[in-house]
């Protein structure tokens, strides 16, 4: 198994845009999350990453929506995902979206998005899929100097195992996209018959990964000791303090 740790950052895409066909990758990431912003509930949702910031979460039911980004106006704060300058236990929802391929630590990441997040907070991380079409582009030399494919995979079943380490609960693992993002996606294309047959039979060689997790804390139940009643008092009963009056008296006699 590759180690998470990247020795250099890869290019990260500053939009959508930034990617092959990224308005097709957006618009499936949508219609898979659409279902689960209604059940989304709290007081803050937060977005990391300039890409997430672009994801529309307008039929959640959360309030304050804010979104995180490192160097980028499309941000409410500018800060580093890593280093949040967040409260613990402050945010509600964290939505983290294709930001662990382009980062230099994605353990660390995750570990400050569980940070912020409140017991039984909703964390979603979508990715690429390594093992899909799109990412067997990254067998192709001259692929793997443009983007997304500079970037480091991280395969659905490692991104679980990491959360199910921390604790959390995972609620959902949908794919989508099966292809290789190359070219011009058209919207007849997205409705082939290939798509109806690989969404079906071949769901976990989506391209893109989608996954929903809840954060798991088991509260601490102090263990009470068991008393035990002290047993009563009891004295020893010695012979001689019942011994007659008789006895004694010829016991003195006899010792004369």
């Amino acid at each position: 198994m590759k180690p998470a740790l990247a020795f250099s950052l890869p290019d990260s895409p500053k939009s959508w845009d930034d990617l092959p066909n990224g308005d097709i990758v957006l618009s499936a990431i949508e219609h898979e999350l659409a279902p689960w912003w209604q059940r989304f509930f709290g007081y803050h949702l937060l977005k990391l990453g300039t890409l997430s910031a672009k994801i529309t979460t307008s039929n959640c039911t959360i309030q304050n929506q804010f979104s995180i980004t490192p160097k980028d106006e499309l941000g409410n704060i500018i800060a580093d995902i890593d280093d949040l300058p967040l409260l613990e236990h402050s945010i509600d929802v964290c939505l983290l979206s294709h930001a662990l391929e382009f980062s230099l630590d994605p353990h660390h990441i995750i570990r400050e998005a569980n940070r912020v997040l409140i017991p039984n907070g909703y964390l979603v991380i979508t990715g690429f899929n390594p093992m899909s079409l799109a990412g067997l582009n990254r067998l192709t030399p001259y692929r793997r100097k443009q983007s997304p494919w500079t970037g480091h995979f991280f395969s659905p079943l490692r991104i679980k195992d990491w959360l199910q380490l921390m604790g959390y609960e995972i609620l959902a693992d949908q794919r989508c996209l099966h292809t290789n993002l190359m070219g011009n996606i058209s919207a007849n294309r997205l409705t082939s018959t290939w798509q109806q047959f690989a969404q079906q039979y071949l769901k976990p060689f989506g391209s893109v990964y989608v996954i929903v997790a809840k954060k798991r804390v088991l509260p601490l139940t102090p263990i009470k000791p068991k008393w035990q009643l002290r047993t009563g008092f009891q004295p020893v009963k010695v012979s001689t303090m019942h011994t007659p009056k008789n006895q004694i008296k010829s016991y003195h006699q006899n010792k004369k």
